[in-house]
């Protein structure tokens, strides 16, 4: 999810010169993860991929998207929601007229800081909005983006770095059946060659 070469380019071009501009890579991620989340809900909701053959005799079907724009601790985050033609698709992720997702940005981070399991996800969207959601589809939804987590979380690192950004986000996490508050660490790093990592 995160295009390293695209970053390291856009340090080069003076893009990313400050925290600000982590916020807005920080923005771009949750962004990502929302809309593949969301489309992940669709294909379960309506029970068939995208442009497959079952559509041409299905009573409901993918129609367009949402555009919304959603209130974050990183800022206002702007994504494109699928929507059925039937509009009997209720998202849960990001619900019909929610505008704020102050707390989603933090599961989405437990995702790429620690590979979770479902149960602890099914956990986690409980805590946070009161939904339950069955394990089987909380795999469903999260298969589409844990592959490109376990990639970021594998990439290779530098021995040494230059400089370092780091930050940190509290995430209340049940662990061994107590909830606790972990902190979730964010770091960037500038390598000795001067790219942004």
């Amino acid at each position: 999810m995160i295009d390293k070469e695209a970053l390291k380019q856009a340090y080069a071009e003076g893009k990313i010169t400050s925290l600000d501009d982590v916020n807005t890579v920080m923005q771009g991620i949750i962004k990502d993860v929302i809309e593949t989340l969301s489309e992940s809900e669709m294909t379960n909701f309506l029970g068939y991929e995208k442009h497959h053959p079952a559509i041409e005799a299905a009573e409901n079907y993918r129609n367009g998207h949402n555009d919304k724009s959603l209130n974050s601790k990183y800022g206002v985050i702007d994504v494109s929601i699928p929507r059925d033609r039937n509009s009997d698709f209720n998202p849960e992720i990001v619900k019909k007229r929610q505008k704020d997702i102050s707390g989603i940005e933090d599961m989405v981070i437990s995702l790429y800081a620690k590979g979770m399991s479902t149960r602890d996800i099914q956990s986690h969207i409980d805590e946070l909005y009161d939904h339950s959601l069955s394990p089987e589809s909380i795999s469903k939804i999260t298969d589409a983006v844990i592959e490109r987590a376990k990639e970021w979380q594998v990439r290779p690192l530098e021995n040494i770095y230059a400089i370092i950004f780091m930050d940190a986000t509290f995430l209340k996490v049940r662990l061994e059946g107590q909830v606790r508050n972990v902190a979730a660490y964010l770091m960037i790093g500038i390598t000795l060659s001067g790219h942004k990592v």
